[in-house]
This record gives C-alpha cells, structure tokens and sequence, in this order.
C-alpha cells in the first residue's frame, strides 16, 4: 500500500509498505478521502512542532475493506474518528500535563494512507444522505455543537461569534438552527461577504466602532455570550468580551497548537465566565443527524479535489498564500 510520511518540516515522502496485518478487535479500512486543511499546512511547514517521522492527515472517510464485523459490515462507508483517547495502562504514572487525546496527524499518525487498521469504537458509520465531502466537516460541525452547548444558548438571543472561517460560520449556521440570532464579527471584509452568501444575516467588520455597531443590532443590550474562534487570523482576542454583556459567558475555540494570549481584564471587570473548546468528539454522531437535516450548509463552499502527487505543493501554498479564499476546502483523493 502507499503511504506518506513527513521525515522533517516540508520533506513529504511516499513508501510502498506492506498492508497492516490483523490485530485483533481491529477492522481493516480503505481510506479513500483526507480532508487538508491550515493545521496541516502548519505541521507541514513546521509551524506546529510534531515528532517525525509522522503520517499526516486528521480528517478521513473510508470504507470497511473486510468482513467479519456484525456492525460494520464489509464496504460500510465510515467516517474515520481524528481523536482517540490516550490508552492508559495503569502501570505508568500519569502525565498531568498531557493530553487525554491523541490527534491524529499530529500527536500520532493520522490517513495519509491506503490502509488503517481501526478499532469499531473509533469510527462512525455513514448514512447514504451525507456524502464523503460533507462527512470531511463532521469535526468541525462536531465542535461547532461543543461551542453551542457551552454557551448554553437560548431561542432569540444575540450572540457574537468572532472569527469569520469555516468554524466560525458552522457555529453561526448552528446558532441560526437553534433560531438564536449570531453576529459575525471579523477583521476581513472579503470571509464576511462569503459568511452573507452562506446565511448569516449580521456581519459586522472589526475596528473602532465595532462595540457600537453591536449595540446598535441588540437594542442596546450587547451580546448574551460570544465565541472566539483561533483559527480564523487577524482578529483580537478582546473582542468577544468588549460585545457581550455582564455576567454572561465567552467560549474561546482551537487546538493545543494555536497560541491564543489573552487578556481577562475586560472579563474580570463584566464577570464574564470564559470556556475553552479544542474539538467535539463525543459530538460526532449528532453531527451527523445535523448535517442530515441540513441544520449546517456547506454547499457555497468550494471542493477542491487533489490527487497525492500535488499534496506537496498544495500544503506549500498555505503559507505563501495567507490570504487564500476563505471558500476553499481541500480534499485528497486516495482512490
């Protein structure tokens, strides 16, 4: 089978390897799409330190390529789990300051990869109504519903979400599904304009009078929470507690590889309670049933299929193109 294998910063390379043998209480998987995005690119570049040699790819779809699974039977169509809980064998003693997950592609190989041998709990079938390009955002629409629920968000409520990117909009499009009312709220007027065609009413561009502009769109009220999203560039981190009103609650989202500073002043003096969300996992089935019932909508997105001879390039791109379209979503092609 081919493989891929980063040896060093920007030094991707291919191996013909054999296929993984039998493990028991594994199941075989053929992987047939990866979603790339800019943590990829980052871990490619070197951006995000990593331990190589390392198998890249965290978001991946596939099928069973084997039977002898009453639950997934042989060709099930799956959507492979891009976290798995760190194993813990009761012999070691515990590392408090590790993470209680590995990430796939990034703390432990991820699917760049013909083949995977899965465990049954560390996969999710797929219903014929979401396509393996929309089952590519189930993290993402997972982790948008993490934000969600931690903001405890109530039917009419203004909320402000900062960060106009892919997560950004998923957690807009989930606020609107829970008929909240979200404000958009980003330094590039270009990821707003395409956050307008993709549903959100409110979008408000960052800059001196972006506190007045939200209280003009609530009453005067400010918002009942906020979401700050660390992976969409260029926006400040006050933000979310300059818009929302007292005693309410702020969710900052991205992973352990995003450098977040922030300052709880603003926080401190409104009593503004501040969470913190790195994924959904334990999301991802109802992510499913929401991307099912069109609760999120990724269809002004663009799919921008690639094949493995151009990963390299395309993960290059990334850093030479910071201000690459905000509507681009990548997915490589392995079958």
């Amino acid at each position: 089978m081919d493989l891929w294998k980063l040896a060093e910063a920007k030094k991707l390379i291919k191996t013909e390897e054999p296929l993984p043998e039998p493990e028991a209480g594994l199941l075989r998987v053929r992987v047939t799409k990866v979603f790339l995005n800019g943590q990829d690119a980052a871990i490619y570049s070197g951006g995000v330190k990593v331990k190589y040699p390392l198998i890249p790819g965290r978001y991946a779809v596939g099928f069973v390529a084997e039977e002898g699974d009453p639950v997934f039977p042989k060709n099930t169509r799956v959507l492979l789990h891009g976290y798995r809980p760190v194993p813990k064998t009761g012999t070691e003693k515990r590392d408090f300051g590790a993470d209680d997950f590995y990430a796939l592609g990034r703390t432990a190989d991820g699917f760049m990869r013909d083949f995977v041998n899965v465990s049954p709990d560390d996969m999710t079938a797929l219903p014929a109504s979401v396509s393996d390009e929309r089952a590519l955002l189930l993290h993402q629409v997972a982790a948008a519903k993490e934000v969600t629920d931690r903001l405890q968000v109530q039917k009419g409520q203004h909320i402000a979400v900062v960060g106009a990117d892919l997560i950004g909009i998923l957690i807009c499009q989930l606020l609107i599904y829970q008929q909240a009312a979200p404000i958009l709220i980003d330094a590039d007027p270009a990821r707003l304009e395409f956050a307008g065609k993709c549903g959100i009413y409110y979008t408000v561009k960052s800059g001196a009078n972006v506190v007045d502009r939200v209280a003009e769109l609530t009453g005067g009220r400010l918002t009942r929470g906020a979401a700050y999203v660390a992976s969409a560039s260029g926006n400040d981190t006050d933000l979310p507690f300059l818009v929302t009103a007292r005693e309410t609650g702020v969710v900052f989202f991205g992973t352990s590889a995003n450098k977040v500073i922030v300052s709880l002043g603003v926080a401190m003096r409104k009593h503004i309670s501040v969470h913190t969300v790195s994924h959904g996992i334990k999301y991802l089935k109802t992510a499913i049933n929401l991307m099912a019932n069109h609760a999120v909508d990724p269809t002004p997105f663009h799919a921008n299929a690639i094949k493995p001879d151009r990963v390299e390039a395309l993960l290059a791109d990334y850093s030479a193109r910071p201000d690459r379209d905000v509507d681009e979503i990548n997915c490589l092609e392995l079958l």
